[in-house]
């Protein structure tokens, strides 16, 4: 199900404005309300800043904050553990020495929070859903200390290089890569303590840097995405040991994609929902659609206009010990 609304002047005017999907803008009003609506789409027309996410595996954050600085660079601790704001750029933050040997990664705010949610520890076995091109695995990694097990699953045969360039680049040594399909997962019959699925998704929340997505993002992509983002959260909770955390998110602002997958989850699975410490409280109500349950607030979103972040999700599930 696709919830829609009627078009109305208002969300004709503003869709031919900024050159939007007339179906994306009468959604945006009934979900967030006018005045919300036109920021959202007047940050997502300026762009949001740049963000590296330290690599605490290869360098101190304090080391790197001066060796960027020598080299023209103004950087902003933001309130994310590990994550700085790009102030001043004198030339690209992603052709340094420093980035070259894997001292930082350029990864959005909203990025860092999956992991950080996740919070693996050094003993786990912790599995990445769909982990290319690499910023959120080898930020696990990382938070490991760069022990125990992480098994990077990726679907996409062409997506795989990167992954590796980048598990080398940072230093990685506690990950094996794993060309699969990620809902098949479950039928390896592997049972692991944690898992993050930053999930396929419509991609309406970087609007931002591809303006295509405004366009020609629809009914069908939700459709599309929201069926396989169910398989794939329906694997990941086999997949996981009595008390294992799940964690879900999305670059998108689609409560199909959001709201009503961790919906879906909690109707269907023995499991809790964690408060997650950064962001807003995801949605729990939605128009023509009704009451979700309240364990969904717990859930979190990032807004362009709100957060300097790409349109996101984060939910964090865990599964019951019974």
């Amino acid at each position: 199900m696709v919830i829609d609304y009627q078009s109305t002047r208002e969300s004709r005017e503003i869709a031919r404005r900024y050159g939007y999907n007339e179906f994306i803008v009468r959604r945006w009003i009934n979900f967030f309300g006018i005045e919300e609506t036109l920021k959202l789409i007047e940050a997502m027309e300026r762009g949001i800043p740049k963000h590296v996410r330290v690599n605490t595996i290869k360098i101190d954050e304090g080391e790197l904050v001066e060796r960027l600085k020598e080299r023209g660079f103004e950087v902003e601790k933001t309130e994310v553990p590990f994550c700085y704001e790009v102030l001043r750029e004198p030339y690209s933050v992603g052709a340094t020495p420093e980035y070259l040997m894997g001292y930082y990664y350029v990864m959005e705010k909203s990025s860092c929070v999956p992991p950080l949610a996740l919070d693996p520890k050094p003993k786990d076995v912790v599995v990445d859903f769909a982990s290319s091109p690499g910023g959120k695995t080898t930020f696990l990694a990382q938070l490991m200390g760069n022990r125990g097990v992480l098994i990077a699953v990726e679907a996409s045969k062409d997506r795989i290089q990167a992954l590796i360039d980048n598990v080398h680049r940072m230093g990685v040594l506690n990950t094996a890569i794993v060309h699969m399909d990620a809902t098949k997962f479950y039928k390896l019959g592997i049972k692991v303590d944690k898992i993050l699925l930053d999930a396929p998704c419509s991609g309406e929340g970087v609007i931002h840097k591809d303006r295509e997505r405004k366009r020609i993002s629809g009914r069908r992509d939700i459709e599309l995405c929201s069926k396989l983002q169910r398989d794939l959260v329906t694997s990941a909770l086999k997949s996981l040991k009595p008390g294992g955390v799940l964690v879900y998110s999305t670059c998108s602002l689609t409560p199909e994609e959001n709201e009503l997958v961790v919906q879906y989850v909690l109707e269907n699975f023995n499991v809790r929902i964690e408060e997650i410490e950064w962001g807003e409280r995801a949605l729990t109500y939605i128009p023509n659609y009704g009451e979700l349950d309240r364990e969904i607030g717990k859930c979190r979103r990032f807004y362009p206009h709100k957060h300097k972040t790409s349109g996101f999700f984060v939910a964090k599930i865990v599964k019951s010990k019974s």
